[in-house]
């Protein structure tokens, strides 16, 4: 459990604190990569305005609506679908990390986060209206993204996409999600975070041999 982490109730007692609240939208399929591989599950994330990756949602007033109306809000501007979420979908809340990545109730920063299980076909509404109807899009919202639950035999897959850079503890609420919900087993996701370490290497001299084409040495 993530220090920090509190109650839906206690949360909503900090009223000088702010809300956001994200949400993991999900489903299962039996669709298959070139054929062969089975996808298994079809999990959501977006490509926020800033670079990151994140799950759809925002901010919300609890002292104007409740957190699940405020997130329904938030998914119609972002998805173009009004989808409900309920107290059910619920999972934790918790105080947002500041930079030094420890919690602290001074951040002021409550995040609520849910999941909610769908129907492939409604999934695939969604992914339609984000790209075509949703207010948000282009803008907030870069564009919708698929999370690759399989490992491809030249380790392309879950591996590559955890070494993308997350927006706070989103990639942390990803991990999480997959191992409760038994999306992903522990061991794959072991493997996954092992390669996805030598990956950060990688990226990281890659980054560094970039510098020379600005003329200028890192």
């Amino acid at each position: 459990m993530a220090s920090g982490q509190m109650s839906r109730d206690e949360a909503l007692e900090c009223t000088r604190c702010r809300h956001a609240c994200h949400v993991l939208l999900y489903s299962e399929t039996a669709s298959q990569l070139f054929g062969r591989i089975p996808i298994r599950y079809i999990v959501l994330m977006q490509m926020r305005f800033d670079g990151l990756l994140g799950f759809p949602g925002g901010f919300v007033n609890p002292l104007e609506e409740t957190l699940e109306e405020g997130l329904t809000r938030e998914l119609l501007e972002e998805l173009g679908v009004a989808v409900p979420v309920s107290k059910e979908d619920h999972v934790e809340s918790c105080f947002s990390p500041p930079r030094s990545g420890t919690y602290s109730s001074s951040s002021r920063l409550i995040l609520h986060f849910y999941v909610k299980k769908m129907e492939e076909e409604q999934i695939q509404e969604i992914e339609k209206a984000a790209a075509s109807t949703a207010a948000d899009h282009g803008l907030e919202v870069l564009g919708m993204v698929r999370v690759p639950l399989y490992t491809t035999k030249s380790g392309g897959g879950l591996s590559c996409f955890l070494s993308h850079s997350f927006i706070g503890v989103a990639r942390f609420q990803l991990m999480n999600s997959l191992l409760r919900l038994h999306l992903v087993s522990p061991g794959d996701l072991q493997e996954a975070l092992r390669s996805s370490q030598r990956t950060h290497a990688e990226s990281a001299q890659n980054l560094q041999a970039a510098f020379k084409l600005t003329g200028e040495q890192p």
